[in-house]
């Protein structure tokens, strides 16, 4: 039987090298970024609109870190209450998914800051507390809102986690003399968090990006600043191109120490 005919391979420009497995997409952010730089530290638009929204970016970075915190600890109850088999925390946790993530997140933001806060503080002043609907910063109410809204989603995640692992390991647990939350604890979370590590990570950037929606509510994070400077300035090109810069940068920094996490706690099969 004859042996199939090889086609020869076209010479690399560079030799030893092959060009079609570079990886070009970082190389061409590379270069963006580079470039980016560049300007910044060559061009007086570009430093001054640089130095204006360096603020905004402890801000959004501030906002993102407290919400995601109260999200994760709000999602893992609820992903917990949703494999309940107690039918009360089912059917709350359940309603609470279902309706915050059928709400967009802008609406649910403008919803909790200008009508659960204040009526929250309405029903401290009718207890008796000295405390005015000031007291409440926009950015307290933004955390809140994508708190409530993220945890629905990380609910989902966590329950998910829950739902992977064995049945088994449950009953071997109960077996061994382990309380349902001992074998939760102690048997179950632990292999469920490392499985669901990637889409917590992923939700981590998505709400790090969905922070910009604080600009609705007046906060001073980066997309609110981005667009005061260019109402004060109209430099729309610099001012749009640093802040795609700025969420860049944070974006693919988180993404790698994401797939570094979840390099270190791999589940070998």
């Amino acid at each position: 039987m004859e042996s199939p005919i090889e086609m020869p391979k076209r010479p690399s420009l560079i030799p030893g090298v092959d060009l079609s497995k570079m990886p070009w997409w970082g190389i061409l952010l590379i270069f963006a970024g580079l470039s980016i730089s560049l300007l910044i530290l060559t061009d007086q638009n570009y430093n001054e609109t640089f130095i204006f929204l360096k603020d905004g970016v402890v801000t959004t970075l501030r906002i993102t870190f407290f919400a995601y915190i109260a999200a994760t600890i709000l999602g893992l109850f609820t992903g917990l209450a949703r494999v309940s088999k107690n039918p009360f925390l089912f059917n709350i946790s359940t309603l609470y998914v279902e309706t915050v993530r059928g709400i967009p997140l802008v609406v649910l933001l403008l919803y909790i800051a200008f009508a659960l806060v204040p009526l929250f503080i309405e029903g401290v002043l009718s207890l008796g507390i000295d405390v005015s609907i000031r007291d409440v910063p926009m950015e307290l109410r933004a955390i809140i809102a994508l708190a409530v809204g993220y945890g629905a989603y990380e609910g989902e995640v966590f329950r998910a986690g829950i739902q992977s692992i064995g049945k088994g390991q449950m009953e071997a647990a109960r077996a061994l003399g382990l309380s349902y939350f001992q074998a939760m604890r102690y048997v179950i979370l632990p292999q469920a968090i490392r499985r669901v590590l990637p889409p917590l990570g992923n939700d981590f950037i998505a709400l790090l990006k969905d922070s910009s929606l604080a600009t609705v509510l007046a906060v001073n994070e980066l997309t609110q600043l981005g667009r005061l400077r260019r109402a004060s300035t109209f430099r729309v090109l610099e001012t749009f191109n640093i802040m795609a810069f700025l969420y860049l940068a944070m974006t693919l920094f988180l993404s790698a120490v994401v797939r570094w996490l979840e390099e270190k706690m791999r589940i070998v099969e």
